[in-house]
């Protein structure tokens, strides 16, 4: 009973390693291979949405489609398989993608009436979210993920006050210039002051007084510095959050990532990292 155990705490140790490590030699011929699957599995879907291709190769892009789901399927079991606690990382953000990389296809099996043809569609869409499975195979990853986690406080508050100016200057706006030049109301004035701030400059609204024309001259040049404001924010952070390197070993309990090169228990559940 011991050694079966034991035998099978090896096996689970061994396909974590490959399936969740990528500085091991077999994690990494894993990730090459579930990249290259991923790739091939989007480039499937997006000559299915080709007319022409679908009608020549419809089938065969569907049994494409049917691989690449089962190969995905396979995948999602070796990995509740090989960790400690399966349902931290069923409901993990990678586990969730993972189990929509391959549900629509399943789903469609059931929903074959006509009229939920769009339904379906919509749904099969999601296994575009394979994608972020690429997030794996980018280094930097966890150090932009953790400068935007210490950028959010002063991106709310810079948002907050952006929206306080798009405010005053629509109501500004209204006043000036008025529903007959097209500002029928506050929201629709704010509209066209996010337009102008963002510099996007649709020109559906425009100001015909001069006063008008001043004001968003202000909000043009003033849509540039606000611009900045962002990108520097992320980018302070983001050199504060290279100044600790961290590797790319996975939880064995929580599957999560993103531990000091010297760790030697995870920074959020707690287990020892083997």
């Amino acid at each position: 009973m011991e050694n079966n155990e034991l035998f099978q705490s090896h096996w689970r140790a061994q396909l974590h390693e490959i399936i969740f490590e990528a500085d091991t030699p077999a994690g990494k011929w894993f990730d090459v291979i579930l990249l290259w699957a991923i790739l091939l599995s989007v480039a499937s879907v997006m000559l299915e949405s080709v007319a022409g291709i679908r009608a020549s190769y419809g089938p065969a892009l569907r049994n494409i489609e049917w691989f690449f789901t089962i190969l995905f399927t396979f995948e999602y079991g070796a990995r509740i398989a090989s960790v400690y606690s399966p349902r931290k990382y069923i409901f993990s953000f990678f586990g969730i993608v993972d189990l929509l990389a391959i549900l629509p296809t399943y789903l469609s099996l059931v929903f074959t009436s006509s009229q939920y043809l769009l339904v379906i569609r919509s749904v099969r869409l999601l296994r575009v979210f394979r994608v972020l499975k690429l997030v794996r195979y980018l280094g930097a990853a966890n150090v932009l993920t953790k400068a935007l986690a210490a950028s959010r406080h002063k991106i709310t508050v810079f948002l907050g006050v952006v929206f306080t100016i798009v405010l005053i200057m629509g109501t500004l706006m209204y006043l000036v210039e008025g529903e007959v030049n097209g500002y029928t109301s506050i929201p629709k004035s704010m509209y066209w002051a996010i337009v102008t701030l963002t510099t996007v400059g649709y020109g559906d609204v425009t100001p015909h007084t001069t006063l008008g024309q001043v004001l968003s001259s202000l909000l043009m040049v003033l849509g540039y510095g606000v611009i900045a404001v962002p990108t520097g924010i992320v980018s302070v952070e983001l050199s504060r959050a290279q100044a600790g390197e961290v590797n790319t070993q996975a939880c064995r309990n929580c599957s999560k990532e993103g531990h000091a090169s010297d760790a030697q228990y995870c920074k959020y559940c707690g287990t020892h990292l083997s």
